[in-house]
């Protein structure tokens, strides 16, 4: 049998090589995903600690000032205002050093989106650029609840030890 005279032409040869190279491609692609998605990880909750932590320092600040705002500005719902200003101000500073440590990250998420929808139901004078900022950082939120923290945290640590 020939064996040359049974091959196709060139012409239809040459969607192989294309697939080849695209599937090579997507075989880099998905190593740069798995070797960057640690550093986006940890990225995004350092990006997230940051914001509310910073919140929390301007809180602890001028004290005075927070008991006023959520006295007169804030419309926590169901606590007495300056309860709202501790429990607030202790949130902004101890969650993000969670996310930070990647620590109960899945739970320091989701309570500090709960606590993000909070200040935005509380604060009616948000304005149309706060409340963007609250619906970035609330799906950066969602993203850390959901993907988890990633191989850059102490969780990932203690599942590989503990599993």
């Amino acid at each position: 049998m020939d064996f040359a005279a049974s091959r196709p032409p060139a012409a239809a040869r040459a969607p192989r090589g294309i697939m080849a190279g695209l599937g090579r491609a997507a075989d880099a692609a998905r190593s740069a995903l798995v070797f960057f998605t640690p550093a986006l990880d940890f990225g995004i909750r350092l990006l997230l600690a940051s914001v509310f932590f910073k919140a929390g320092l301007t809180k602890i600040a001028s004290w005075s000032t927070t008991l006023a705002l959520f006295e007169y500005e804030y419309a926590v719902p169901l606590l007495p205002p300056e309860a709202a200003a501790w429990l607030g101000t202790a949130a902004e500073l101890t969650l993000p050093v969670l996310l930070v440590l990647g620590l109960g990250t899945r739970l320091a998420a989701f309570a500090l989106f709960v606590f993000n929808i909070v200040a935005v139901i509380s604060y009616p004078d948000l304005g149309e650029v706060g409340l963007k900022d609250h619906q970035y950082w609330g799906l950066l939120l969602l993203v850390t609840l959901f993907h988890g923290p990633g191989k850059l945290s102490l969780d990932h640590l203690i599942h590989r030890r503990f599993g």
